[in-house]
C-alpha cells in the first residue's frame, strides 16, 4: 500500500530505516478513570518507555501528549492521544505528518485479547483484529504497513463482553505483574528501533505462544 501523502515511498515499508526518526505511539484513554485498565496498556508502556529515556510526555501536541529524545541511540517522539481509543487515528496521523515521517517509522503498542495476560506479538501488517484504536489508525494513515507491538491481557478465562473486560481496572495480581511486562514492552521497542522488526520479532514473538485465537 502507499505511504502518507506528500512522504517517501521508501519511508512507507514495514521494517524502521536504521538511524532514522521514530514516533512510538501507546493507545489508551485519557482520565485517571481509566489509568490501570487493559484498555491503557498502550499509555503504560509509553509512561515506562518515557522514565527509561529521561522524556517528558507533557506537551500538547496533535490532540496528544508528546515527549521527544532518544529511544536505542535514535530520535524518537513518544505519544499518547489524548482523543479517546476510538478515534486516534487523527491525531496518529498529525504527528506523522508533524513529525515528516512515514508509517514505516511509526511503532504502535496496545492491549490485544487475543493474547494471554502477560504476553506480547510483534507485527509489521494486518487487519485491526477488532482494535477500534488500531481500526482508528488504519484508516487515517490509509495503510496497514506500521509496527505494532501488541500486549496480550486475556485472562485466561471466558470472557463475555469483550468491550466490557478492556475498560474493566487490572486485578491485583495483574497489577503485580504489569512491572515485568511494561519492561519488556520497553526492550521489544528498543529491539525494533536498534535491532530492525525482524530479529525483534525472533527474539520476543516466541513469548506469545497460546494466543486465543489465530493471526489475521
Amino acid at each position: 500500500m502507499p505511504g502518507l501523502a506528500g512522504v517517501p515511498e521508501e519511508a512507507s515499508a514495514a521494517a524502521p530505516q536504521p538511524h532514522k526518526k521514530f514516533l512510538v505511539v501507546g493507545l489508551g484513554n485519557p482520565g485517571p478513570e481509566y489509568e490501570h485498565t487493559y484498555h491503557n496498556l498502550g499509555f503504560l508502556a509509553i509512561d515506562r518507555l518515557a522514565v527509561r529515556q529521561g522524556v517528558r510526555v507533557s506537551r500538547k501536541e496533535c490532540q496528544a501528549l508528546v515527549g521527544r529524545g532518544t529511544v536505542a541511540g535514535a530520535a524518537a517522539t513518544l505519544a499518547k492521544p489524548q482523543t479517546y481509543m476510538n478515534l486516534s487515528g487523527s491525531s496518529v496521523r498529525r504527528l506523522l505528518e508533524r513529525c515528516e515521517l512515514g508509517a514505516g517509522n511509526l511503532i504502535v503498542i496496545y492491549d490485544d485479547l487475543a493474547f494471554p495476560w502477560g504476553t506480547l506479538r510483534i507485527r509489521t501488517r494486518g487487519s485491526s483484529g477488532g482494535h477500534k484504536g488500531v481500526q482508528s489508525v488504519l484508516g487515517e494513515v490509509k495503510t496497514d504497513e506500521f509496527v505494532r507491538l501488541r500486549l496480550g491481557i486475556h485472562p485466561g478465562r471466558e470472557v463475555g463482553d469483550g468491550a466490557e473486560f478492556v475498560l474493566a481496572p487490572m486485578r491485583r495480581a495483574q497489577l503485580k505483574e504489569l512491572d515485568g511486562l511494561l519492561s519488556t514492552a520497553c526492550e521489544a521497542v528498543e529491539s525494533i528501533i536498534s535491532e530492525g522488526v525482524e530479529k525483534a520479532m525472533t527474539r520476543f514473538n516466541r513469548r506469545a505462544q497460546g494466543s486465543q485465537s489465530e493471526e489475521e
